[in-house]
This record gives C-alpha cells, sequence and structure tokens, in this order.
C-alpha cells in the first residue's frame, strides 16, 4: 500500500460513519472514470498498450491502494490455473476441470472470509467471483472454438474462441479495472472485440443519423452523457444509503426497541431494511458500469427500436423493475443480470445432454452452483430455499388467478398475448404489493448472515411469509385449485360460445397458455417450478417400470427401488453413489 494513502479516508470515515475501506472502494470507483478516459484515448492500433495500462491500474487498486497482496496471488493462481487448464487440457471434461478448480478455490477464499468475519474490511472475494464467472465462461467458450460450428447453438458460436489468446490480452481481460472488484462480468470474446476496436464497427446500412458520434480518428464512440449519467444515479443511490442505513441496519432489527412498534410497522422497517441494503449495491454497480460506459466496453451497437447507440451491453441490475416487480420471477431476473446469464449460459445449459430439454438435473445443478458462488452463510441458503418455495407458488397461481383478470385466449391462437380487463391494474397492485411483502422477508437472511439472527428477525415478524407459503402450498394440493381450473374452462367456453365437451376437445390446457420462454429459465439458480421438474424423475422411473414389464420381467419394490437409484446415479453420478454407500 502507498505510504499515508489511508489520510484523507480516515478522515472522512470519521465524519460519515463509512469505513475506510469502503471509501476507497468507492473512490477507486469514481477514479476508474478519469482511467477509463485515459484508456480510451490510448491509439487504437496499440492494443498491446491498452493491455498494459489496465494491468498497470489494477496493480494499482489491489495493493497500492487496499494493500491485497494476498488477494493479488489469489487472482494470479486462479487466472494461471484456467489459462494452463484450458490450453493444455483437450476433451469434454476441459470446462468442468476448469470449473471445478475455479469454484473451489472461490470456496477457500469464502471460508476465510467467513471465519476472519470482517464485514466491512475489503478482501478479494468479490473480484474472485467476478473472476469465476469470467474464466469458467472462458474454459467453455475455448471448448467451443475446438467444436465443429454445427455442434454448437448460435449463442456458443458467438461466443467461441477460435485463436487462443496470448497472455498479455488474457490478463487484460483478467484485470479489466474498470469492473474488476465487484463486476459486471463479461466473455473474453467482448472484450477481444473492444480491444481491437471491431466491437465498434457500424453495420452495412447504417443510417448516418443513427451513427454514434466519434472523436478525430478514434474508433471508440463518444461515451460521456450516458456514463456521466450512470455516475449520477450511482452517486444518487450510495448517498441514499448512507443516509438511510443510520435509521435501517442489522443494529436496529436485533435491538429490543423494534419489539416496541406494532407489527405492520415492523414489516415496514424489515421493508427498509432491505431496500436499503439493495441501495448500497445499486450504487456500486451504476458506478462500475458507468465506468465500464466510459472505457467503451459498455457499447451494444445501434439499438434497434430507438436507431441511436446503445451502452447497457454490462447493465448488472435495474432498480425500479425490482422495486416494483409483480412476480419473483421479475424481481430476481432483474437482479445482478450477468450472473444470471452466466448461470444460465455456462451451467444451466451446459448440463444439458445435446438434443434434451433442460430438466430437473439442471435446475438442481445450477442452484447449488449459484448457492456456493454466494458462500456459506447459513442466511444465503435460507433466503435460497424459501425463495425457490415462492418461484414455484408464484408461477402457479398466476397461471390460476392472473387469467381472471383477462379477456379470454382465442383456442385457435394461444400464443397470442391475452389483453386486460379493467381490473388488471387492481391485480398488477395485489401482486406488486404481496411481491415485495414476500421478498422483504426472503431476503433478510441473505442480509444478516448468521442463522440466530435471521431466526430472530423472521419471528419477530411472526415468520408471516413461511405461514403464507405453507397456506399457499396447502391451496395449490387442494381441491380448490381443481375448481379454479374448472371456473377458469368454463369462463373461456362461454366466451366463445362452446359447449362443455366442446370445450374440452377444441381448448389448450391451462397451462400451455402463453409462458414466455424468458420465464422458463431459472434466475439465479432458484428452480423456476420444482414440481415439474421433480415430476420429470418419477415419469423417467415410470416409463422404465413399463419398458421392463413389456419385456416380460416382474419388477417388485425392490427392483422399483433399483431403478430410481440407478436414475439417480446417472444423474448425480459418484454423489448419488456416495449416499447409496452411506445409507
Amino acid at each position: 500500500m502507498l505510504p499515508h494513502i489511508n489520510t484523507p479516508f480516515d478522515y472522512i470515515s470519521g465524519i460519515l460513519g463509512a469505513s475506510t475501506d469502503e471509501l476507497k472502494l468507492i473512490s477507486s470507483f469514481l477514479l476508474s472514470y478519469p482511467l477509463s478516459g485515459i484508456l480510451k484515448r490510448i491509439p487504437d492500433g496499440k492494443p498491446w498498450q491498452k493491455n498494459v495500462f489496465i494491468i498497470s491500474v489494477a496493480l494499482f487498486y489491489l495493493v497500492g491502494l487496499f494493500d491485497l497482496w494476498d488477494g493479488l496471488r489469489t487472482m494470479i493462481w486462479s487466472a494461471s490455473g484456467a489459462y494452463a487448464i484450458s490450453y493444455y487440457i483437450e476433451g469434454p471434461f476441459m470446462p468442468w476441470i476448469g470449473f471445478g478448480f475455479l469454484m473451489g478455490h472461490l470456496s477457500v477464499s469464502h471460508l476465510y472470509r467467513q471465519f476472519v468475519d470482517q464485514p466491512h474490511s475489503i478482501d478479494i472475494t468479490g473480484a474472485q467471483m467476478v473472476m469465476v464467472m469470467k474464466l469458467s465462461a472462458f474454459c467453455w467458450n475455448v471448448h467451443d472454438g475446438r467444436l465443429p460450428e454445427k455442434d454448437l447453438s448460435d449463442h456458443q458460436k458467438d461466443r467461441a474462441i477460435r485463436a487462443f489468446p496470448d497472455a498479455l490480452d488474457y490478463a487484460g481481460y483478467v484485470l479489466f479495472f474498470p469492473s474488476l472488484l465487484v463486476g459486471p462480468a463479461f466473455d473474453f470474446i467482448d472484450y477481444r472485440s473492444y480491444i481491437s476496436t471491431s466491437m465498434f464497427v457500424l453495420p452495412p446500412g447504417t443510417s448516418p443519423s443513427s451513427a454514434p458520434t466519434y472523436r478525430k480518428k478514434r474508433k471508440i464512440p463518444r461515451s460521456s452523457i450516458p456514463s456521466f449519467t450512470k455516475a449520477a444515479q450511482g452517486l444518487v443511490w450510495i448517498f441514499a444509503f448512507l443516509k438511510f442505513s443510520s435509521w435501517y441496519n442489522t443494529e436496529v432489527m436485533l435491538s429490543e426497541e423494534y419489539m416496541q412498534y406494532w407489527f405492520p410497522r415492523r414489516v415496514w422497517i424489515l421493508h427498509m431494511f432491505g431496500f436499503t441494503t439493495r441501495m448500497k449495491y445499486y450504487g456500486v454497480w451504476s458506478l462500475t458500469e458507468g465506468a465500464c460506459i466510459m472505457s467503451g466496453i459498455g457499447y451494444r451497437g445501434i439499438d434497434a427500436a430507438t436507431k441511436k447507440p446503445a451502452w447497457d451491453r454490462l447493465e448488472n441490475v435495474k432498480p425500479w423493475n425490482i422495486e416494483f416487480a409483480q412476480n419473483s420471477h421479475e424481481y430476481l431476473g432483474n437482479w445482478n443480470i450477468n450472473t444470471n446469464h452466466w448461470l444460465r449460459n455456462y451451467v444451466y445449459l451446459r448440463v444439458t445432454p445435446k438434443g434434451r430439454k433442460p430438466g430437473f438435473k439442471a435446475t438442481l445443478a445450477t442452484f447449488f452452483t449459484s448457492a456456493f458462488w454466494h458462500g456459506f452463510y447459513p442466511g444465503y441458503y435460507l433466503t435460497f430455499v424459501l425463495a425457490s418455495f415462492m418461484q414455484h407458488i408464484a408461477k402457479n397461481t398466476r397461471r390460476l388467478f392472473r387469467p381472471f383478470f383477462m379477456k379470454p385466449v382465442n383456442p385457435s391462437s394461444p400464443n397470442e398475448a391475452p389483453k386486460p380487463t379493467r381490473y388488471k391494474p387492481y391485480y398488477d397492485a395485489f401482486t406488486t404489493f404481496t411481491t415485495q411483502l414476500a421478498f422483504s422477508f426472503t431476503v433478510a437472511p441473505f442480509i444478516l448472515l448468521t442463522l440466530p439472527a435471521s431466526i430472530l428477525v423472521w419471528a419477530r415478524v411472526y415468520f408471516y411469509a413461511i405461514i403464507g407459503v405453507a397456506i399457499s402450498l396447502g391451496f395449490l394440493a387442494s381441491p380448490g385449485k381443481a375448481a379454479l381450473q374448472k371456473k377458469l374452462r368454463e369462463r373461456q367456453q362461454k366466451a366463445m360460445g362452446m359447449s362443455e365437451e366442446e370445450g374440452k376437445e377444441g381448448m389448450p390446457p391451462l397451462e400451455k397458455i402463453k409462458t414466455p420462454a424468458a420465464e422458463q429459465m431459472p434466475t439465479l439458480g432458484l428452480p423456476d417450478d420444482p414440481e415439474k421438474e421433480l415430476d420429470e424423475i418419477v415419469d423417467e422411473v415410470r416409463k422404465e417400470v413399463e419398458r421392463r414389464r413389456k419385456e416380460g420381467g416382474g419388477v417388485g419394490r425392490g427392483e422399483i427401488k433399483g431403478i430410481v437409484q440407478e436414475k439417480l446415479d446417472m444423474m448425480f453420478g459418484d454423489q448419488a453413489k456416495q449416499v447409496k454407500k452411506e445409507n
């Protein structure tokens, strides 16, 4: 660490009450703006100079500003290991070896941080979490680059690395300073197209009025206005966090004074506790996104709708979409967007055999990846498990209740989006309220981290969300669900002038009516429909039993147990075998 660099931060810390490391972190984000401006002005024809500048600034941040020598060694080990694995190992297991190495190394860092327990100090785990996303994706992209294009999906073709990068380009990618400490993450192909400026080549036929403005002969467009707009948004969120955190914090939630308020006030404070914590992330991610925009890597091309330059390539959070979300999928899908992309493209879709749809195995692998990636505090797992139930409930109740507030679907065009009735705004207001209320409860352990603190706070609001989940699951398993489905069918039949028999034959099943493809993917690793995915295992076992019976063999209880174990072994490999051995 540079001599006396802490002096001004210690002084400001005494005034604002924030820790010295937190102030240095925010300062590094702000410093990235002028440094990104310098990076953008390095000649386009000398990418090696850009790499050297990026690496130099990253080293200044890590060891000159934060004194993270151990953190630097950790990053070097992870980056070197992933580089060597992807270079020397070929074959289908290479990306999984890289993934296992990176996740294992991250787990060690998480456990060390948990044992040290210094939440207000800056350690390397945040940067390492970003690295795991970048480098595990890098291993997959190298693997895809070694395969014929006919074996790849469109996304894989677009991300594949055909020419293995040299060490300087790779180091620049790993240590890209505007997103070094907290993200956002991005693929190597984005960095390569950025550093070579091919990212900024306009497609043929682009209207001159749609083209971005440039400075002199530089290929990177001007980005000051969108960059400073993001910076302003980030600073507003940070200042709001500093103010609100003096009112809504962990100490307040655990204090005896909290119990002096009546129940609605306690729920309100719980909601504001979560909102205040989210403000910090809104601010941090807005600042780092703005710095990426300033450097130019946030450029996404010409927006098809507005015909103007778009700078949202690395957008990581949409605050208003979260705070006014009407369902769990919308809430989670707009949070940590790049992590959602990573989990979908490099875990969920990668564990699925070619030619098959992702199922229970993919969902479970994504769930555990997301959980281990975050760390090992018990609070994370309380939040993840409860949120997975909410995801399931939200999807099923949406199917049951939302159609009553929409005009009936035309059976001849089941994929056509239905139009809302005049009562739809009331449904929207109610679902927004219940979603926010549910997640105010659910995310509390994610902030409190420890099991005793999490259970205490939940108890102080009478476990209202858990009770709501239990009641909802009970309803979904009761005759009430079938009664609502019948009402929906009768409503549709009446609107179309069908008899009951005609309706049974001509109407699509309620479960098949218009579920957007994006909503069928798990968000942050949480299963979208665990009931359906568990049913897939049951269905596979049933088919196997029927097949063996047709072949003339009897199937007893012991054989059924063996079939179930066989399916689990196929899904979970050595882990399931170990469980069987222990039992």
